[in-house]
């Protein structure tokens, strides 16, 4: 198997590539080719033009209220430095300055000309000396090709750019993000406040024209999904007894930089064993994956990485043993027909909220046939049980981050614990991660709850609560007739079980019903949405500002 494994590792490694060349990090793109990102070898190219289209989508969106002549204003990442050191932490971009402009570098700003979209990004004048330490000090042009914008100028030119184009107004980025609470900051420069600025048009635009994807975003997101599938099953075959819960972390992330180019994770792995598999977030810093993993246990891992700030976020359980006992069957069943049936029934016009509902009446319908619940399944749902199993939302919205802007709408109240309150709509892409747990925090308190209580078998419970849990995680795109599924890793216990044992997949015959990006006969992408012209308003866009 370690054989294998390593025949794997050697067949599928980034081999060295002229195309795209590289100078100190600089692709260079010849005249009359479009400019793209890749990170060379056989890593996926994701043209820049991409930022255009979204900048243009953003403008639909806003046409309506935004007065012409006008601008949007926007500021990216700062680079940041551990404490009061020196030592910079590794940087990445703003999630929405990405969106809008693709660039790489930190302390930039941008403008984008209302309604035309003519782009201007601001880069800082660094210093000579920058060169010695961080390689060679890049050119305005050399911006402008690598980023395709309209024209580069420099930061300490904000003030100057700004009067000469006197603007009827200055839309800035300030609003709060639904889903973390967060507030964003407005970009500003010396002078801005004898502008009239608008803070309400831009941030709800923004997030809006990022729930559907475009062609060229799928681009990067099915990369994101394959090499991170790859590297799911990677883990799977090399765990063992007695290992470190960290060293799945490392693997993944290994995998996923090695053969993927992919610097950055998602969001922090969770690689949790035994109990620690019902910790909804664990792997944080006060519990970094450092349990031992035991033969008789369950892993669940929940790992992503992102290629060119673009997300996979994917949820695999089994059994460290490889092989499922009768109570690891029996909730991974219930956990794998909820995610199934889910995908099934998910499609345009679909509410989300009744989807959530699906999954937990799935799980509970499972839990009553296991011994766990007593009563009828509408019973144990009026009474809430339910969400005792499965306590967080079915999925969320994923794009340029893990859980992505748009999902709870302005004017729209969230639902319990979900992410998303609103009907799907073609272009979105998504999570479906239904999970069955056994939470002590969550079953104590029930247990004393005479209207829960009445349905729970708190013997049968408390004798899981070592068990921890079981969660399935699928990245999915909304099409125009249903779902495609972008992630291919082991599902089916017969799946697991002869994956772990040495299996390559996919199998060459599988009980499993979604249709899978990588079996044999299969094209992708098997959708697509509708071409848009990056320099008009687009139909879809309208619709949605309608």
């Amino acid at each position: 198997l370690r054989a294998a494994i390593e025949a794997d590792h050697r067949g599928n490694m980034v081999t060295t590539s002229q195309d795209p060349k590289m100078e100190a990090g600089w692709a260079t793109v010849d005249d009359g080719e479009e400019a793209f990102y890749s990170q060379g070898g056989q890593t996926a190219k994701i043209p820049r033009s991409m930022h255009k289209e979204n900048r243009m989508k953003v403008l639909a969106l806003m046409a309506d209220d935004a007065l012409p002549g006008s601008l949007i204003f926007m500021a990216g990442g700062v680079q940041q430095c551990r404490d009061d050191t020196d030592h910079e932490i590794v940087f990445r971009q703003e999630s929405n300055f990405h969106y809008l402009f693709g660039v790489a570098e930190s302390d930039c700003f941008g403008a984008v000309s209302v309604p035309d979209g003519e782009a201007t990004l601001f880069i800082p004048r660094l210093p000579e000396s920058h060169a010695l330490w961080m390689g060679k000090i890049a050119t305005q042009e050399m911006f402008k090709r690598k980023y395709a914008v309209d024209q580069v100028l420099y930061t300490d030119e904000i003030p100057s750019f700004v009067a000469s184009a006197a603007p009827k107004a200055i839309y800035v980025y300030s609003g709060v993000n639904s889903d973390s609470k967060s507030v964003g900051v407005p970009a500003a420069f010396d002078g801005i406040e004898t502008y009239r600025v608008d803070t309400g048009l831009l941030h709800p635009a923004l997030f809006e024209a990022r729930v559907t994807k475009s062609a060229k975003e799928l681009l990067a997101l099915r990369f994101a999904n394959q090499t991170s599938s790859k590297a799911h099953i990677s883990v799977m075959q090399k765990v063992k007894p007695s290992q470190m819960e960290y060293q799945m972390e490392a693997d993944f992330l290994h995998y996923c930089y090695f053969h993927g180019g992919m610097r950055h994770s998602c969001y922090t792995a969770i690689c949790g064993c035994g109990p620690n598999a019902a910790v909804l977030h664990y792997g944080h810093a006060g519990a970094p994956n450092n349990r031992t993993t035991a033969k008789e246990e369950m892993v669940l891992n929940d790992m992503g990485c992102e290629y060119y700030c673009y997300a996979s976020d994917i949820t695999c359980s089994f059994p460290v043993s490889g092989s499922f006992t009768p109570a690891q069957r029996g909730i991974y069943e219930a956990v794998l027909e909820a995610s199934i049936e889910t995908a099934k029934a998910a499609g345009p016009g679909k509410s989300w909220v009744e989807l959530h509902k699906l999954a937990t009446r799935i799980i509970a319908s499972h839990l009553i046939k296991l011994g766990y619940l007593h009563g009828t399944i509408e019973d144990v749902i009026a009474a809430g049980v339910d969400d005792l199993f499965m306590p967080h939302g079915l999925g969320h919205l994923m794009g340029i981050d893990t859980h992505d802007v748009g999902g709870i709408p302005p004017g729209v109240e969230k639902y319990k614990a979900l992410r998303m309150n609103r009907d799907l709509k073609e272009g979105m892409v998504l999570t479906i991660e239904p999970g069955c747990y056994f939470i002590p925090s969550v079953l104590e308190p029930a247990f004393k709850d005479e209207a829960k209580a009445k349905h729970l078998d708190e013997p049968k419970i408390r004798a899981m609560f070592g068990f921890g849990g079981v969660r399935i995680e699928d990245n999915h795109v909304v099409t125009d007739s249903g779902l495609e599924l972008l992630t291919s890793v082991p599902r089916t216990i017969e799946e697991v079980e002869a994956v772990m044992a040495g299996a390559t997949f996919p199998l060459d015959s599988t009980q499993y019903p979604l249709p899978r990006p990588n079996l044999p006969g299969s094209k992708l992408p098997t959708w697509s949405p509708p071409e848009v012209d990056a320099g008009k308003s687009s139909p879809a866009a309208k619709r949605q500002r309608k």
